[in-house]
Parts: structure tokens; C-alpha cells; sequence
């Protein structure tokens, strides 16, 4: 349960002495483990599939999905975008981890719409004195990347089952997960 501290400080940064967001995490989690029920005895997804997925936190995997811990390997990243390390875990994943399946979802009204790639380049730039190393890979267009991280995916030598990788937009706004053909 978040605090009523916590909870005025969501938009803005904290300030006082109480504890911080992550000290009511870590007491959650002492909880959890409490009534917590054994986990399974293998890191390998029930349903071998594995999930890419942005990690807005308005995105219940579990729920949309209709999954239990177990079921599948979840990999978010900003946007859901078959990254360079999005491909890495996925070929574990795959390769030394059992899954067969792959599924992208990626949501309307997402934050990597608000921006361009120069935007943050120069931003960062101008405040740190260097340009980052990696890609942002924001977009314009949602239903063209989702297509995009699919190609990724089924195009990479290092998946060995490409074969059934789907692409979806989850609609935040009314829960409707809608695939991208």
C-alpha cells in the first residue's frame, strides 16, 4: 500500500527526511515473503513464451495477459523496442531457457511518442557535455514500430523460433489489446 507521503510526491520530487519509495518497497517486499508461495524450481516460463514490452506502469502484464508468475519471461524497455538487448534476452530466452513464442505490445499514449531521437541527443548533450552511446529509439507512428520490433525479431539469426512473434497495440485508455498485422 503506498503512503499518503508517497503519494503526493508521484509528480514531483521528493523532499523531507520520511522514507523514501523504495524503503515502502523493500517493506513490501518483506511482507510478500512472508505469505509468499514457493515458486517454481525453474527459471523456464510454464508457457514457454516470452513478452516484450514497454514499461510504462500503467501496463498490468499480468492482467492483460492473463498470466501468473511463471508463465512467461517479461522484458520491458521504453517502448517495447526490439533493441539490441531486447534480442539478447530473447535469444537466452529462447536458446538456454525453453521459450518458443514471442509477443510485443505497445500502448497507446506512450511517452516515446512526446519526443524525437535529436531532441534527447542534443538535451543530453547540452547538459552532460556528451552524446550517449545507445539509440532512444523513439517513433511517430506506433503501429510502425510495432510492425518494426516484429521484423527485428523474426529476421535475427540468433532466435531460433521465429515462427510465432506477434505485435499488439494495448489501448490504455480502454483496455482493447489490438493486434498489428
Amino acid at each position: 500500500m503506498v503512503s499518503a507521503e508517497a503519494a503526493n510526491h508521484r509528480d514531483g520530487p521528493r523532499t523531507g527526511t520520511g522514507p523514501s519509495i523504495i524503503d515502502e518497497l523493500v517493506a513490501s517486499a518483506a511482507e510478500h515473503a512472508a505469505v509468499a508461495e514457493a515458486p517454481s524450481r525453474t527459471p523456464r516460463p510454464a508457457r514457454r513464451v516470452a513478452v516484450v514490452s514497454c514499461m510504462d506502469a500503467r501496463l498490468d502484464l499480468f492482467g492483460i495477459l492473463g498470466l501468473k508468475p511463471g508463465d512467461a519471461h517479461l522484458i520491458r524497455n521504453a517502448g517495447g523496442v526490439a533493441t539490441d538487448d531486447v534480442i539478447r534476452s530473447l535469444t537466452i530466452s529462447q536458446r538456454k531457457l525453453g521459450t518458443r513464442e514471442v509477443i510485443l505490445v505497445h500502448h497507446t499514449d506512450c511517452g516515446m511518442l512526446t519526443f524525437t531521437e535529436d531532441e534527447l541527443r542534443r538535451e543530453l548533450l547540452e547538459e552532460t557535455g556528451t552524446k550517449p552511446s545507445w539509440a532512444a529509439e523513439a517513433f511517430t507512428d506506433i503501429e510502425v514500430d510495432v510492425r518494426s520490433s516484429v521484423q527485428r525479431v523474426r529476421q535475427n539469426p540468433f532466435l531460433p523460433h521465429r515462427d510465432h512473434v506477434r505485435g499488439f497495440v494495448y489501448d490504455v485508455d480502454t483496455g482493447v489489446l489490438r493486434e498489428i498485422e
